[in-house]
């Protein structure tokens, strides 16, 4: 089996495994893109992201409703994914949406500032996305957008869910984690912010790989709104990931 076909093998495991799962307030409404953004995600899996050995992870948290809600990519802001990784195609839709976070897939006219910070990042410093994935890999440890019931649908980050509603969660995020690293031969581990970093600690332990992080490019973290560029380049040069 082929490094793709292993990825991608292991990420129709995690999406079986998520499909059945219900979840109680606040996350009222529950996004799969590994569901309705299937063709897509393998489309990038294949492509881009698990081809062959990736000695750098760069792990985010769960997707955006303006990014891998739309497009089924990790942080995967539409002009980004169209027009730097080169992906495009339909994406269907979730069972339930907010009226506030619909999907309209490609077409989406909100940007997801985090992933376009964290790709124009990568564009940045190396240009094409061949020159990036020879070393590197993006991806997110759980595939799911959880949605407040509210007026405006606020998200909901996978912290703010009990634990005994995520334990199922990420037995099977962790599987997938796990089964990646492996498949791709992953060195290093790059948490975007803490809780991705806590996560990988969790689900590799005994793993011979080594751990950093960088600042979450969101913007509801004020750190990320002054330079954050700068920061996770010094960050990972510091921590001798990059040099």
């Amino acid at each position: 089996m082929s490094t793709a076909d292993r990825v991608v093998s292991a990420a129709l495991e995690l999406k079986s495994a998520l499909a059945s799962l219900t979840f109680p307030s606040p996350a009222d409404y529950v996004y799969r893109p590994l569901d309705y953004a299937w063709a897509r995600h393998e489309a990038y899996l294949r492509g881009h992201a698990a081809s062959g050995p990736r000695e750098i992870l760069f792990l985010g948290m769960n997707p955006g409703p303006y990014g891998m809600a739309q497009t089924g990519v990790p942080f995967g802001e539409v002009a980004a994914v169209r027009d730097w990784l080169g992906l495009a195609g339909p994406v269907g839709r979730p069972d339930r949406e907010h009226p506030a976070k619909t999907v309209t897939g490609f077409d989406c006219p909100r940007s997801e500032v985090s992933g376009r910070r964290l790709w124009g990042f990568f564009q940045e410093r190396f240009g094409t996305p061949r020159a990036f994935f020879g070393r590197h890999v993006v991806h997110n440890y759980c595939p799911l957008l959880f949605i407040e019931g509210t007026r405006l649908g606020r998200n909901v980050v996978p912290e703010e869910l009990p634990a005994e509603a995520m334990r199922v969660v990420n037995s099977a995020c962790d599987r997938m984690l796990r089964s990646m690293v492996e498949a791709l031969s992953v060195r290093t581990v790059v948490g975007v912010g803490g809780y991705a970093e806590e996560r990988a600690k969790e689900a590799l332990a005994g793993f011979d790989v080594k751990f950093a992080r960088i600042p979450h490019p969101s913007p509801a973290n004020p750190a990320a709104n002054r330079g954050w560029s700068q920061a996770a380049g010094t960050a990972l040069m510091s921590q001798g990931v990059w040099s």
